[in-house]
């Protein structure tokens, strides 16, 4: 039935799992519009349940596999090649790091470089640090690299290489299921294999579509100040509308002449607005700040890495630690499949090591110039940004540039700033939820790309109408649990490949 269906409808897919994965999310979308007090109650319930439960399970497994990844870096594995032995990357460095940066974590970076350290500045999680104290302010920084360090990238890195190593060592199809292949066999293309691709086909959907719903509130925020612009569900409507249409031109164009120009122009702006901030706040504070924040991060890591609140029974990591790494499995599928993409002919190990390394050197950098700038603002000139945090996080970034000279100018940058990230990232999900769903010996039909980028757009709609942050929170939490099982048994399928390599090749 649905090899006709597709057939009729011309699409160059997996039927069974387009039409699956389409119709989940249509699905969802109407019962969620009209019910979206239900919709928001349900998730609310499903979401802490998630949390109490296997809140501990998240902690854990993401801390086991940047263990993982260490090891596969440092061990003989490391020299495995994604591709023959003498293959080349097909981009260069500088624009390998450019395109994966801004297809993962850009949009966040803005959204919480100046709110989370000031959050936790004002509100430390931990008992024993008094708020908005130089005490509180370490504290901050080191909880906002935790969540934004080697861990999100863990997240990241470990579906790239299992994904890489699978199609271009063993030519399999460019899909989580062909990491299973060891385990599964020849069933990757039956049921078991379809399951797996649209339970990660949906987690790209639901994840990249938390990442555009918060940066619409960001951005009508921005907007707000800038021109007044109504902060309201139809104005975020608007915002959605306006990125999707966007995106959808930039997807039409495809990855060299859309997202990789679209990287190349938001990386250059993001660093103007850093540099720019760095030199006319307080420098020599944020340039100290950065190397001892490095510093606390690396002494502090391992605790970090295992600490789930147990004996303070409280539930900050809900909305915090847990939601961050849910959110960001949620996106593994997506962003894992693009950094495979776009990493032919790279080792395991220089994939682990720029994957691991570069971003985590660009998050410091960034969180010390625009949190210490904040916070600086805190301490030593009495300016309460802690009280407009609190109403409202999404207005963070802009109340803080207004403290800065060239106000409007640099919000007018960031806006663009943000725009551009939110459409790169949603565009690249596009183009991976494609690949997910297609036949690996057809070619990219850009209709199908479309759609995937209309229904992305549609969703993140529907989650900012079910409640906005809390709803997009609890969503989450719940969503990105069964793909988090995934990346344990992913870990296993690689690690029983690569062994078999490895004999193969004493034999």
């Amino acid at each position: 039935m649905f090899d006709r269906l597709a057939k009729a409808c011309g699409l160059s897919a997996v039927p069974q799992i387009f039409f699956i994965a389409a119709a989940l999310a249509v699905l969802f979308v109407i019962f969620a519009i009209p019910f979206n007090a239900e919709f928001a109650r349900f998730f609310g319930t499903l979401g802490s349940f998630t949390f109490y439960y296997f809140g501990w399970f998240y902690v854990l497994s993401v801390t086991a596999l940047l263990v993982f990844l260490i090891w596969i870096a440092v061990s003989r594995y490391g020299d495995v090649r994604l591709g023959g032995n003498d293959q080349q990357p097909e981009y260069s460095t500088t624009t390998w790091f450019v395109m994966l940066f801004a297809a993962g974590i850009g949009t966040i970076l803005m959204f919480w470089g100046v709110a989370e350290p000031l959050s936790h500045f004002i509100k430390p999680p931990f008992v024993d640090v008094e708020p908005q104290t130089r005490d509180a302010a370490k504290a901050a920084m080191n909880i906002a690299l935790y969540h934004f360090g080697l861990h999100t990238w863990t997240i990241f890195t470990l579906p790239a290489v299992a994904i890489g190593y699978f199609s271009y060592r063993k030519g399999l199809p460019m899909r989580i299921s062909s990491v299973f292949y060891g385990v599964l066999g020849e069933r990757i293309y039956g049921p078991i294999g379809w399951v797996i691709d649209i339970i990660a086909l949906l987690g790209t959907l639901f994840g990249v579509a938390v990442s555009v719903g918060l940066g619409t509130l960001q951005l009508n925020s921005g907007l707000f100040y800038l021109f007044d612009f109504s902060v309201s569900p139809l104005s975020q409507m608007i915002i959605i509308a306006v990125i999707t249409m966007v995106a959808t031109a930039s997807v039409a164009l495809g990855l060299d002449r859309g997202i990789k120009r679209l990287s190349y122009l938001n990386i250059g702006l993001a660093i103007l607005l850093l540099l720019f901030i760095w030199a006319v706040g307080p420098t020599l504070f944020i340039t100290s700040g950065a190397v001892q924040n490095l510093g606390i991060y690396v002494q502090n890591l391992p605790w970090m890495s295992l600490w789930t609140e147990a004996y303070q029974g409280t539930s900050w990591q809900q909305s915090w630690t847990v939601f961050y790494w849910a959110w960001t499995i949620s996106w593994a599928p997506y962003v894992g499949l693009f950094i495979a993409r776009i990493s032919k002919g790279r080792s395991i190990r220089q994939l682990i090591v720029g994957a691991l390394g570069a971003p985590l050197l660009f998050t410091l950098i960034w969180f010390s110039v625009f949190g210490l700038s904040a916070i600086d603002l805190e301490l030593n000139y009495g300016v309460d940004l802690a009280t407009q945090v609190k109403a409202d996080v999404s207005i963070a970034l802009f109340t803080f540039l207004e403290q800065f000279p060239l106000a409007t100018l640099t919000s007018v940058v960031s806006a663009v700033i943000i725009v551009i990230f939110l459409t790169t990232s949603a565009d690249s999900a596009a183009l991976v939820m494609d690949l997910l769903s297609r036949r690996e010996n057809q070619a990219s039909r850009t209709w199908q790309r479309v759609f995937w980028m209309l229904l992305l757009g549609t969703l993140s709609a529907t989650l900012l109408l079910g409640g906005g942050l809390p709803a997009l929170q609890n969503v989450i939490t719940a969503l990105g649990f069964p793909f988090c099982v995934l990346l344990v048994f992913m870990a296993i399928a690689l690690t029983k490949e690569l062994k078999k390599e490895n004999t193969s090749r004493s034999d």
